[in-house]
């Protein structure tokens, strides 16, 4: 199923890597590049929260 870029509420509370559009948006929000993203998401999972707090003590 697509993601709707419109949509927000539980969208926000994941990070879904396969949708540019939210890769991009996120790395903005974040400060990050994509990589750095990836390897967030690979050490935590897609929680937002949780890659939040794994970038803060990078």
């Amino acid at each position: 199923m697509a993601d709707d870029p419109k949509k927000t509420g539980l969208d926000r509370k994941l990070i879904a890597l396969n949708e540019p559009h939210e890769v991009r948006s996120w790395t903005e929000s974040l400060g990050v590049d994509e990589e750095t993203l990836k390897a967030a998401v690979a050490a935590v999972g897609n929680s937002a929260e949780k890659v939040r707090e794994y970038l803060k003590k990078k």
